[in-house]
């Protein structure tokens, strides 16, 4: 009986934290200066770049670009608090990230450069399976601890059977209001 208290106790405060995630005005507040951050830095980036030219310039307007991507994914996956949105934004930091790379190859010629755009290519996939893989792992553990949570509730209910009366109809009480059934 104390391994299922303790088991919904746990359940119970990440299930408040969960909600808690849920987007509040403070965090919109906090996503739309992230997002206005991110562009008054790559604004003043910029002129940094424009002293340039030629490849290393093409390189320089992409790690801003990428760097203000990357900050804008960070924020809105902050903002929404979802294994989706965090999936999401590291795919688009894997993309912000091969663009760069990308660019930097424009500058070889040849065999060095389609190697170049490979290793780009292939860290690029990498990242990107890294994101859908740790996607995948977070679903089966909320799959995982629901299934627990629906065992766990069952043999509470299954222990209150074994009572009569009033102990048995509070015990069900109990156990609805523990499990939220």
């Amino acid at each position: 009986m104390k391994k299922i208290i303790s088991t919904v106790l746990f359940c119970a405060t990440s299930l408040a934290f969960a909600a808690s995630a849920a987007p509040t005005p403070e965090a919109k507040a906090a996503y739309k200066a992230a997002n206005e951050t991110a562009t008054a830095n790559a604004k003043a980036s910029m002129p940094k770049c424009d002293s340039l030219s030629g490849n290393p310039k093409d390189v320089c307007v992409a790690e801003v670009k990428a760097a203000e991507k990357t900050a804008k994914a960070e924020a809105e996956a902050t903002y929404k608090g979802t294994d989706k949105a965090r999936a999401a934004a590291r795919k688009d930091v894997a993309n912000a990230n091969y663009d760069v790379a990308k660019t930097k190859c424009g500058s070889m010629t040849g065999n060095d450069k389609d190697v170049c755009i490979k290793e780009a290519k292939s860290a690029k996939i990498a990242a990107t399976e890294d994101a859908k893989a740790d996607k995948k792992i977070a679903d089966i553990r909320k799959d995982a601890s629901e299934d627990k949570m629906e065992a766990e509730y069952k043999v509470a209910k299954e222990k209150c059977d074994a009572l009569a009366g009033d102990a048995k109809d509070a015990c069900m009480k109990q156990v609805k209001a523990t499990f939220k059934k």
